[in-house]
Order: structure tokens, then C-alpha cells, then sequence
């Protein structure tokens, strides 16, 4: 098969080295991918959001199936395009992508559907917000309504920041969206809980814990995510009936309820309090770090997996895991998440000592005269497997440490939680 993939962070790299293992590809082509899918593909430099420009290419290089990696071409109806155009895709529709596009249409199917999720107002003016700052306690979490590339949450501690963060989403910080969803602050434990789904089945697709904050010990400014571990400690069987009884199967039978159907990867971000699910947020592919994570575990092969989905036969296939545990560290320019340099070199990376239990997937990188630069704000993620999360992480840092790259910083301590509470490390 010839498989086109759609994006170029992390994610897709990961997805990229996986599809590149499969017997079934003959040719991977990402749009416009990035230096470590070059290695693997041929990249292609176009705006993935011009969707005709995109049909063109797709049609010209026969290409049987695509895969969407990130979630504003999602959003933006790729998928119908592409079906519209007899082209297989993976990965949901338009309508279904609304649970990651709009947090206001997530939080009123929650509600609607009696799904555990925190007190909320959707606010279009300064009014509703004071109303709903009269009745709730502090902290309160801002919430920008559309996409925001990781950086639309804010957890605020009075009613000044409230407000400041508020009133520069209404100008228009976003371009998505410039509705505010407000909520209250639920304190508990963090965790990404993955499916993959078709028309008439879902399967478990992973666990992973996310790190949002920019600092250590969890502090500073929420990014796209600075690292990640798989699986996340909390979620237990009995968590996990839980989820898909209370929040997965009421969302899934609404969408079928409007004859809309969900297929792809489905992200669960949740809050886990008193063993008990709470759902953050929806997003309609895989997560970013967390893709990193996981799937150096998955030992079937993803194309199968993808082509199950595509033709909604995936209750047949059969999804098994390396049963080893796995962290991601992202190396990230140095004013991540706010301004940063680019084009900056990288050098040494090939002389890194990697053994089979490590991956480096690149993210904001690319190759200049074969000289490898960064372009982004996260740069490399640097992945391995173990039986061992402390020891991982110890592996994973003396790598970083031997690139030396001086225009990078990481945090140190991915996994803390897990690895100060020694629980089944």
C-alpha cells in the first residue's frame, strides 16, 4: 500500500516508524512530515490545509490511504473532503471532531448525557463570567473554546487573572474561537486514557500520563507537552470499567443517536479523584507526547490496524502489547513556549550510542544541505522502553546530556509522581 500521513511533530514520526514497519506499505509520504520521517518517506512541503492542493498530490502519487496525525485539519472536515473524493482516511469526520474543536460542545454533550466532568459556564461576554465567579470557588480554570495548540488552559488563583487571561482570548488571542469556557478546578490525578474506533466497536489503544507545565515539579506555562509516560499508574481495571461505562459508551451512542459515527484514534484526557473518572477534555487523535510513549509497545501491526478501522472491521483484529513500561522526554528551544530561535544546528545526533530499547523522534526539525536545524518549539523526542520508569528516565537524560545541543532545555523530572511513590517501577 501506498500511505500518505498528514502532519509533522513528534506524533507523526512516531506513526511514520511504525507504518515503515508494517509488510503491508510500499511507499510512506508525509505532508510535509519532517528530518527523521525523511529518512523513512518522502516528504512532502505543503500546506495540508489546502485541501484541493492536497487531493492533487494524493491522486498524482496513488496514494491508497491516509492517515491524520494532528486535529485542525480534522476539525476543518479533511476526512469528509477526502471520502467526498473516494479516498480511504483514518480518522473522524468533521461533526465527531467537535469534541476536541469546541471545549462548549464537549462540555454540553457531557452534560446533556449525564458524563462526570467538572461544574462549567460557556461565556460569550464579561457578565457571564462575573456570574460565574459569584458562585464558584477559586482556583478557576479559563478555557479558550477552539483549537489552541496545547496553550489554551489556564488555571487561575483570583479573579484578576480571570479576567486579563478572559479578556485577550475575547480579542482574539485565538483565532479558532473567542467563546470562554469556565470551570471549576478539580484536584485529583491527571491521565490520558486511548481507544482506537470504528463504526460499531472500539478498542484500548494505551495509557499515558502527559506533563503540560513548561517547569518542574509541574509549574510555569501550560505547552504541547514535555514529556510523557506509558502507562499511567492510575488507571486500574476497575478505573477503567469506569470510564468506558461512564463517559467512552455515552459519548460514542450519542454521536450514533445523530447518525453521526466516530472513527479513528480517540484521546480521554481525565482527572482521577476518589478512584473515581472526570472527563478534562476530548482529543480527536493521538496525544502528543503521549503517541511517543506508546506506541514503541505496540507489537501488531498499525497498518492492519488502520485498514480494520477504514473498513470498520475492527472488532476482528486483535491489538497486542509489549508488555514493557515507556517514557518520552522532549528537547525544547530555549523560550519555549513563548519566542524562541529557529534555525538553529544540531549537531552529533548521529553519534549517539542508541540501542534497541530507544527512539528519537524528531518534531521541530529539519534538514537544510543535510544539516540538521530546529524549527520548532519542541524539537526532539527522545524515547525509550523498560521494565523500570527511574532507570528509563536515568537513560533517556544521559543521552540528552551526550547531544549537548546548548539552544535546548528539558525537564528533568518526567515521571516524578510515579517514580517518588516507587510504585511498581
Amino acid at each position: 500500500m501506498n500511505i500518505g500521513l498528514i502532519g509533522s511533530g513528534g506524533r507523526e514520526h512516531a506513526i511514520c516508524k511504525k507504518i515503515s514497519e508494517s509488510k503491508l506499505t510500499k511507499k510512506i509520504v508525509c505532508f510535509p512530515g519532517n528530518a527523521g520521517t525523511s529518512k523513512l518517506a518522502t516528504n512532502i512541503n505543503i500546506d495540508f490545509l489546502n485541501f484541493k492542493l492536497l487531493l492533487k498530490f494524493i491522486k498524482r502519487l496513488k496514494i491508497d490511504l491516509v492517515i491524520v496525525g494532528p486535529e485542525e485539519p480534522l476539525v476543518k472536515g479533511l476526512v469528509d473532503f477526502l471520502e467526498k473524493n473516494k479516498i480511504k482516511a483514518f480518522g473522524p469526520k468533521k461533526f465527531a471532531s467537535k469534541l476536541e474543536g469546541s471545549k462548549a460542545f464537549m462540555k454540553n454533550l457531557c452534560k446533556k448525557n449525564n458524563i462526570p466532568t467538572a461544574n462549567y459556564k460557556v461565556c460569550k461576554s464579561i457578565k457571564q463570567i462575573h456570574e460565574f465567579l459569584k458562585k464558584n470557588k477559586f482556583p478557576i480554570v479559563v478555557k479558550a473554546d477552539g483549537l489552541a495548540a496545547g496553550k489554551g488552559v489556564t488555571i487561575c488563583k483570583k479573579k484578576s487573572e480571570v479576567m486579563s487571561v478572559s479578556n485577550e482570548i475575547f480579542k482574539g488571542k485565538f483565532k479558532s474561537s473567542k467563546t470562554i469556557v469556565l470551570e471549576e478546578y478539580l484536584k485529583g490525578i491527571e491521565a490520558s486514557y486511548f481507544l482506537v474506533v470504528d463504526k460499531k466497536s472500539f478498542k484500548f489503544f494505551g495509557t499515558a500520563q502527559d506533563h503540560k507545565r513548561v517547569k518542574e515539579g509541574d509549574k510555569g506555562l501550560n505547552t504541547g507537552g514535555m514529556g510523557a509516560y506509558s502507562p499511567a499508574r492510575i488507571i486500574n481495571k476497575k478505573v477503567e470499567k469506569k470510564i468506558l461505562k461512564k463517559i467512552v459508551l455515552p459519548t460514542l451512542n450519542y454521536l450514533k443517536k445523530r447518525k453521526k459515527f466516530y472513527r479513528g484514534f480517540l484521546y480521554v484526557g481525565l482527572m482521577i479523584k476518589n478512584k473515581e473518572p472526570y472527563l478534562i477534555e476530548y482529543n480527536v487523535r493521538m496525544g502528543d507526547p503521549e503517541c511517543q510513549a506508546i506506541l514503541p509497545k505496540l507489537k501488531t501491526d498499525i497498518v492492519k490496524i488502520f485498514n480494520s478501522v477504514v473498513n470498520d472491521k475492527l472488532k476482528n483484529q486483535k491489538i497486542l502489547w509489549k508488555n514493557k513500561k515507556s517514557m518520552t522526554i522532549v528537547l525544547c528551544s530555549k523560550g519555549y513556549p513563548k519566542n524562541y530561535k529557529k534555525n538553529i544546528l544540531i549537531k552529533n545526533l548521529e553519534n549517539l550510542n542508541i540501542s534497541n530499547n530507544d527512539e528519537i523522534f524528531h518534531a521541530g526539525t529539519k534538514l537544510i544541505d543535510k544539516k540538521l536545524f530546529s524549527v520548532g518549539g519542541r524539537v526532539l523526542n527522545f524515547t525509550s522502553t523498560g521494565n523500570n520508569f527511574k532507570k528509563i528516565r536515568e537513560r533517556i537524560i544521559k543521552l540528552i546530556k551526550k547531544l549537548n545541543w546548548e539552544f535546548g532545555f528539558f525537564r528533568k523530572d518526567i515521571g516524578w509522581k510515579v517514580i517518588e511513590k516507587n510504585e511498581n517501577n
